[in-house]
């Protein structure tokens, strides 16, 4: 009788990741749980505490009959995803630093360590789902299957969850055939509710915890208030699309295109308008002039300043690792987005560009930009510049 492999699993506390748990032991693996901590600068602080979180992860794995160990990844987290976010805002970009910690501590430190551990594959609860796609077209294929086809010359695709109201495959484009390889995402077959409802069923601790929102160094504080400490004010005019000036702003690294909370600007009334008219619809940030330091906004939703109808991106990781032949695809530019059909046209040095037949709105410097065919992530990059429509 042959052996299950010993997959070690990222157990964060949260129900998606013991719910995942509790499926691999359900097939035959040898279940190991690891809780990674990625950050301690205000570990007793009311916003991020990842001591709960361990507990819960502690919990779980006590009820489900496995062990933990608790490893801390904090100083690789801030060399590789901390350091890149302050350097991003500094630069007046917004990165997205769920992407990098994937990318560099997920499936990077915490699959260099299960290794060490004697792992043949790590999991993760993350909605998404990775499909065989061997070479031999006599041999099945399925989402999550055993790991054997790189030997044989095939590939992996990285699909999206089948939840799509939670898919994560957004968060996961950098992923690479040799991680995909030894990756499971045991709940990408599955619906919240179910895991919800499974959770449940078994009794686990956390069966009802709410699902974490945002990334641990920030929490649910706001967000200008965590950037004060470590990037410093430069504050400027804030300017409408006429060139008044309407207010001041803190410094460009604490907004982002598309921004409509926390401008402290209201409407402009002009002399003898009507109440309710136009005058009143709200603020949005537009664009962002390093060079004299003013921040450009506009009233309303839909006005032709947030509005693209192309993009160039760069650092581009593909899944395949070749990048994806030119022609029509889908798009995400931001991660709550329905994919928006577009035109790839691959660049040299990890560069592309997109092309967009229904302009996108506020498209985003720092951003990914991750593309889709079908169901399929093929993987993304980051977006340098857009062009308006």
């Amino acid at each position: 009788m042959s052996r299950k492999p010993r997959v070690v699993i990222g157990l964060s506390g949260g129900v998606d990741s013991a719910v995942s748990a509790h499926l691999l032991k359900q097939q035959g693996y040898e279940v190991v749980a690891i809780f990674m901590k990625n950050w301690e600068d205000d570990d007793d602080d009311e916003y991020c505490s990842s001591r709960q979180d361990f507990l819960d992860a502690a919990s779980v794995a006590d009820v489900l009959g496995i062990e933990i160990e608790h490893v801390n990844f904090a100083a690789e987290y801030r060399d590789r995803v901390f350091a890149e976010f302050l350097r991003e805002y500094q630069a007046g970009r917004t990165p997205n630093p769920d992407v990098l910690c994937n990318a560099e501590i997920k499936f990077k430190a915490f699959l260099d360590h299960a290794m060490r551990l004697g792992a043949e594959k790590i999991a993760t609860g993350h909605y998404a789902r990775v499909r065989c796609c061997p070479a031999d077209p006599g041999e099945p294929d399925g989402p999550n299957q055993e790991p054997h086809a790189t030997a044989r010359g095939g590939r992996f695709e990285l699909l999206k969850g089948l939840d799509e109201t939670k898919d994560q495959s957004y968060f996961l484009h950098r992923l690479n055939q040799a991680q995909l390889s030894r990756t499971l995402f045991p709940v990408g077959e599955l619906r919240k509710t179910e895991v919800r409802r499974i959770a449940h069923e078994l009794g686990l601790p956390n069966a009802k915890k709410k699902d974490s929102t945002g990334i641990c160094f920030i929490g649910e504080r706001p967000f200008r208030e965590f950037l004060n400490r470590y990037i410093s004010k430069e504050p400027g005019p804030i300017k409408d699309e006429r060139g008044r000036v309407i207010g001041e702003h803190q410094g460009l690294s604490f907004y982002t295109l598309g921004q409509r909370q926390g401008l402290g600007i209201g409407g402009i009334k002009a002399k003898g308008a009507q109440r309710g008219g136009g005058e009143h619809a709200p603020w949005f940030v537009a664009r962002k002039d390093l060079e004299r330091n003013v921040l450009w906004v506009v009233q309303g939703h839909d006005h032709p300043w947030l509005q693209s109808q192309a993009l160039d991106a760069g650092e581009a990781s593909w899944v395949a690792g070749d990048a994806p032949a030119a022609g029509a695809y889908a798009s995400k530019t931001r991660y709550r987005q329905a994919d928006a059909p577009c035109t790839l046209a691959p660049g040299a040095n990890g560069a592309f560009h997109l092309h967009f037949p229904q302009a996108q709105w506020a498209v985003t410097p720092g951003q990914s930009a991750v593309l889709y065919d079908g169901e399929v992530c093929l993987g993304g990059g980051v977006i340098s510049a857009q062009q308006a429509s």
